[in-house]
């Protein structure tokens, strides 16, 4: 089936209005559902099982159930809950449920409907005043290391924060995370440096500095609620009472922890629907199973099975790699001595007109790589493809480095997935409250959008894109977002008014659901799920990174495997998968590509590539010193071919050069720095681009951008905070 550009909507019909809607018969709701999504959203008794493969519509399936239940009276939209992983899936559910007349019901995470829960009984079930939550682990950690005696840096410290919160998730007590990591066969890795019994003890002296400091953590509110609804009867009745009806997304990722609560909200009953696809299970590090998805049946066995395989989003070309790459697991697994798991894979259909063959290629390094990567994605914005419809994803967030820089050299905007947030961005904040205190806040209709556009024109909007980068293009995108919302919204929704657009950013500001940014999305694989664009690089795909190397055994292998497969069905149109034979220019090319490209390969009718790697794709922003003379070392002489020696002008091996107590106060004002902005540290200045600095100390904007690694747009993001501190130093 034909779909428009830049759209993955899998309606095979218009549309009614909210209004159009409230006066149609219930049945008008499954209007536009294709057949299998008809029988889901029609199946209105649980237990119900959706099977829904990536792109095949299932948000589009389970709200469309939700609002034709309300309408044909067998739900109570306030006595029905949808609970889904993200604020921002929350938020989107929220949002169509509303667009299709059942505004009442509650989408919430696990997490918010456990806290609300939590928060609401606390006087009665405990007692006193409820515990401050905690938003960080690292400090308490740290305090309870000391108690013990025990010592480790930030980075140990964040392993074990993530190993308590899968201990929690999984319901391990100290003593019982020690029996289950120790057991044999259990072959988990000891973690932050330490032994599984110290750690053990580190988790109880953890437990106990909270106790004393009277804090909770984020897994607490969950297994607070849970003990809450086990050992009280009465509060547990109540809630039953409040909920009738459930609904769950991403089923596939649900921990134990979250089943035990949900179990514990039914209470023997089966009025529940469950939708999720295991070939998309890629948060086991976090406690996730696809085990409740895969045993749903046995354990309901009245439950009905509904599978969704059309897939609206991507192209054929594109679905075929996609199943490709599953149907080779299946095939490996008869091979295997001690193969995971591995259900049968949804084979998708695609419904979309045929598209462009995607693109496989291997560098002869990443500066390569990130250079053709560049040159691909203005060729597509010249066939007419919006910079915001573009991603690169990679295995790691350590490899967005070199592509920031490839993008920035090409004059192309782009924005961090996990960086500063949006709605906490100055400009957006200083929007916000101009659209707040305007006095244009009555305005319907298309009067909306011209509203918005004047309000904003004071704060950096205009109807063209400035020609300036850096600061000055961040904010007109921000502005931009903006507007294009209001114009999307305005044409959406009957009634919109200045106080809707209004009431809709607050509520996408508390759930961090942004709006679209006119510029690439660079982001990892596992922050990439749940998102879509017209074109999608998979960069980095050698064997080391994809998969990881510390994938040792078949079951992290195969979740490298979805996660992989996760990045392939991101794209709806356009897929480049590449790779670099070396990390540095000029290097030996040791590297191999993916074992999970031959069955690609085989499908595509390509040959393994051979042992001499040509760089390829044209010239490569990053490569044009390579046609010059030969960097050395500023020392001894030495011709330098690693990319961090290069920049810092100097051999590993050679005396630094630089201030190295300057060097250690820039990089304590970058680290406190990182943390304001919520980014990694490395993403403003990189220790070679702050020993520079340390040797040059330079003092104008001219001396500044002599420094590699600061570019104009660093410049303008950047560089008055650091000529504070070189100022104050």
């Amino acid at each position: 089936m034909s779909q428009p550009a830049f759209s993955s909507s899998s309606s095979t019909g218009h549309a009614l209005s909210a209004t159009q809607l409230a006066a149609a018969p219930p049945e008008a709701i499954l209007d536009g559902l294709d057949e299998e999504q008809r029988l889901a959203a029609s199946t209105l008794k649980g237990p119900l099982c959706i099977l829904a493969g990536a792109g095949t519509g299932k948000t589009r399936a389970i709200t469309h159930r939700i609002a034709y239940g309300v309408r044909a009276g067998v739900y109570d939209p306030h006595r029905l809950l949808a609970v889904t992983f993200t604020a921002r899936a929350a938020a989107e559910m929220r949002s169509r449920l509303s667009a299709l007349g059942a505004p009442g019901v509650q989408a919430r995470t696990f997490h918010a409907a456990a806290l609300r829960q939590l928060q609401y009984f606390w006087p009665v079930a405990i007692g006193g005043t409820m515990p401050q939550i905690l938003d960080h682990k690292v400090r308490l950690l740290a305090e309870a290391a000391r108690r013990l005696h025990i010592t480790t840096d930030r980075a140990a410290l964040r392993d074990l924060a993530s190993e308590i919160e899968w201990a929690k998730v999984s319901t391990l007590t100290p003593e019982s995370y020690l029996e289950v990591a120790t057991a044999e066969g259990a072959g988990r890795p000891a973690p932050g440096g330490v032994d599984h019994r110290t750690f053990a003890k580190l988790y109880q002296s953890y437990e106990d500095v909270k106790l004393d400091k009277h804090l909770i953590d984020f897994e607490d509110v969950l297994l607070l609620n849970v003990g809450i609804l086990e050992d009280d009867e009465r509060v547990a009745a109540q809630v039953r009472q409040q909920y009738r009806h459930f609904v769950v997304d991403e089923y596939q990722d649900v921990s134990p922890l979250q089943q035990r609560m949900l179990d514990l909200w039914l209470g023997g009953r089966e009025e529940i629907c469950v939708v999720g696809d295991a070939a998309q299970t890629i948060y086991s590090f976090t406690g996730a199973t696809p085990d409740y998805l895969l045993g749903f049946k046995r354990r309901h066995p009245e439950a009905n099975l509904v599978k969704l395989v059309r897939d609206y989003r991507s192209t054929p070309e594109v679905v075929k790699l996609a199943n490709s790459l599953l149907a080779d697991r299946t095939r490996e697994s008869v091979k295997l001595t001690d193969p995971a798991p591995w259900p049968e894979p949804l084979q998708l259909i695609s419904q979309r007109e045929r598209g462009p063959v995607p693109k496989l290629i291997q560098h002869a390094d990443d500066d390569t790589e990130a250079g053709w990567i560049a040159s691909e994605i203005k060729a597509l914005q010249e066939q007419g493809v919006p910079l915001s419809e573009v991603a690169i994803l990679y295995r790691t967030n350590g490899q967005s480095q070199a592509f920031e820089q490839s993008l920035a050299t090409a004059g192309i905007s782009y924005q961090l997935r996990g960086s500063e947030r949006f709605f906490s961005r100055r400009e957006v904040r200083e929007a916000l409250a101009a659209l707040r205190t305007s006095s244009l806040v009555d305005d319907a209709g298309d009067a909306v959008s011209k509203s918005v556009r004047d309000i904003l024109s004071s704060h950096g909007y205009s109807a063209k894109a400035p020609e300036a980068t850096g600061a000055v293009r961040e904010r007109w995108e921000s502005m931009a977002a903006l507007v294009a919302l209001a114009d999307q919204l305005s044409t959406e929704r009957e009634d919109f008014t200045m106080r809707s657009f209004i009431s809709e950013l607050e509520e996408r500001s508390a759930a961090q659901h942004a709006p679209t940014v006119e510029g690439v999305t660079l982001a990892s694989l596992h922050s990439a799920k749940g998102l879509e664009w017209e074109a999608v690089f998979l960069a980095g795909l050698s064997e080391g990174l994809m998969p990881i190397t510390f994938a040792k055994t078949q079951k992290e292998v195969d979740e490298e495997r979805r996660l992989f497969y996760v990045g392939i069905t991101r794209a709806r149109k356009f897929l480049f998968l590449s790779s670099g034979a070396s990390r540095h220019t000029g290097g030996r090319g040791r590297r191999t590509p993916s074992r999970f490209l031959r069955p690609l390969r085989k499908e595509m009718g390509i040959e393994e590539p051979g042992r001499k790697i040509i760089a390829s794709g044209g010239p490569s922003p990053n490569a044009s010193g390579r046609k010059k003379k030969a960097s050395t070392c500023s020392t001894c002489g030495k011709v330098l071919t690693n990319g961090t020696e290069v920049k810092r002008r100097r051999c590993e091996s050679c005396p630094a050069r630089y201030d190295e107590a300057l060097f250690e106060k820039l990089r304590a004002w970058r680290s406190d720095y990182a943390k304001e902005l919520e980014v990694p540290a490395f993403v403003i200045f990189t220790d070679a681009t702050l020993e520079v600095i340390a040797e040059r100390r330079p003092t104008s904007d001219e001396a500044l951008l002599k420094v590699p690694g600061i570019g104009e747009r660093k410049l303008e993001k950047h560089g008055e905070r650091l000529r504070e501190i070189l100022h104050e130093i």
